[in-house]
């Protein structure tokens, strides 16, 4: 099955805010993230967008295996953004880069932090962001993996979500052409400002606030949302403490409503 890719009506729109910006679509690679980084390394430091129809060794954080699948046209779009960056502060690039992925494609959307999207309290889609340094370049590399049709949950340590739940005519191009432009201006944004200028906007979408959070670190209670550097804040019996690292997996009882208008500080 031939895919169509807008490949050359989103390096039109990109090339102005990334010069030198190329985009590559890959038949099959190992990982989209492995081949931008083994690049880097080797001097290559070019903005580039990297694009699987296949991955045969997808990766997640924490080394989780990000399964790929080519039945029914493609399930599940891969794709890595690699590009020269210098913030002044790392903290809280995943929740500006899942910022973006959620505002592009649907109000539906949540973040779970650190690096997830879903939709109710299944996974749609992942990020993982790795970067390395060639001589005085920081590169960083971008990987985002969105589930596009319906897939069985055997086997998962979360119950997956499907993009075509939302929006029926979604396909790998269109999903793609939608995340890419917001997603470069985003991580400029990131760039120049930080984290802390999108905290609001997190919070609208913020899928743990007011929920009951255990974490890998041993610290237990209340989500209150994140910190202006992209922490998390849990309300514990020890007061108030700030998550920045560990893994969270959400307790299986029902989210809290809440009426606060905005996250603590």
């Amino acid at each position: 099955m031939t895919i169509r890719w807008s490949a050359e009506s989103i390096w039109e729109a990109v090339v102005p805010l990334l010069p030198g910006f190329t985009i590559e679509i890959l038949p099959t690679v190992d990982s989209t993230n492995t081949e931008l980084m083994r690049r880097a390394r080797a001097g290559q430091t070019e903005p580039t967008l990297l694009v699987a129809e296949r991955q045969t060794a997808g990766r997640g954080r924490l080394g989780r295996d990000w399964q790929s699948d080519t039945q029914e046209g493609l399930a599940t779009l891969t794709f890595s953004l690699g590009l020269p960056l210098q913030p002044a502060d790392w903290s809280g690039l995943s929740l500006a880069v899942g910022l973006a992925v959620v505002q592009s494609l649907h109000p539906a959307l949540q973040l779970k932090w650190p690096n997830d999207v879903w939709l109710q309290d299944r996974k749609l889609a992942g990020i993982l962001i790795e970067t390395t340094s060639v001589g005085d370049v920081r590169f960083c590399v971008i990987g985002i993996g969105i589930n596009l049709l319906p897939r069985d949950s055997a086997g998962l340590r979360t119950p997956a979500a499907a993009l075509q739940e939302l929006l029926a005519q979604v396909d790998a191009p269109s999903a793609l052409a939608a995340v890419v432009l917001p997603l470069v201006r985003a991580v400029q944004g990131f760039e120049a400002e930080g984290f802390a200028a999108l905290r609001t906007a997190f919070h609208a979408r913020d899928l743990l606030y007011g929920r009951e959070v255990v974490c890998t670190d041993g610290n237990t209670g209340m989500a209150r949302g994140v910190d202006a550097s992209g922490a998390l804040l849990v309300h514990t019996d020890k007061g108030l403490q700030k998550i920045s690292s560990a893994e969270v997996s959400v307790r299986p009882a029902p989210a809290a409503l809440s009426t606060d208008p905005q996250p603590d500080l």
